[in-house]
């Protein structure tokens, strides 16, 4: 039970760091970041934040898909025999990466976001008139995916749960093939 018990302990906790990291991203740091009095430093701020961030949400990033392949290890049997298990670890396993790529999407459009921060703009992800279409279009597809990232976490920690109540005596006795 111990190492189970370390796995999904990492497991959760990792995703709630992605889920809490990106939505205090999207609502304190951009909604911070709006507020400077300079309309090149909204951008420059936002993304610097960001940049601090990145590593931690790696590392989370990382440690969470080792956890993951830990606990299918654990539960390889189950997996097999109990009917819906691995439908759903496929299911989760499709939108973890789904959701990590978005998340780097995300990264890579921070970058060209800071890359043209002298441009200025109302916000981390509003540009503003005049602006270049390449910030323009970075910060229009980072406003959608400042709230798909925490939306794609949510789902992960939801699907997490739903494994964890097929793990109960009575679901595994009713779903065993």
């Amino acid at each position: 039970m111990a190492g189970n018990l370390f796995a999904r302990s990492v497991h959760d906790l990792t995703a709630a760091a992605w889920f809490g990291g990106s939505l205090m991203g999207a609502i304190g740091l951009n909604g911070a970041a709006a507020e400077a009095k300079d309309p090149a430093e909204r951008t420059r701020l936002s993304s610097r934040g960001w940049m601090k961030w990145a590593p931690v949400q790696t590392a989370a990033f990382a440690t969470h898909l080792l956890a993951d392949l830990f606990i299918a290890l654990e539960n390889r049997d189950r997996i097999a025999s109990q009917e819906g298990v691995a439908r759903d670890t496929v299911y989760k396993t499709a939108v973890t990466v789904a959701g990590a790529a978005v998340t780097l999407y995300a990264g890579v459009l921070g970058k060209k976001v800071d890359k043209l921060a002298d441009e200025g703009a109302e916000g981390a992800t509003e540009p503003r008139s005049g602006s270049s279409a390449k910030l323009q279009s970075a910060q229009k597809q980072l406003k959608a995916l400042q709230w798909a990232i925490p939306a794609f976490a949510a789902s992960v920690i939801v699907l997490g749960a739903k494994h964890g109540e097929m793990q109960r005596p009575k679901n595994v006795f009713k779903g065993l093939r």
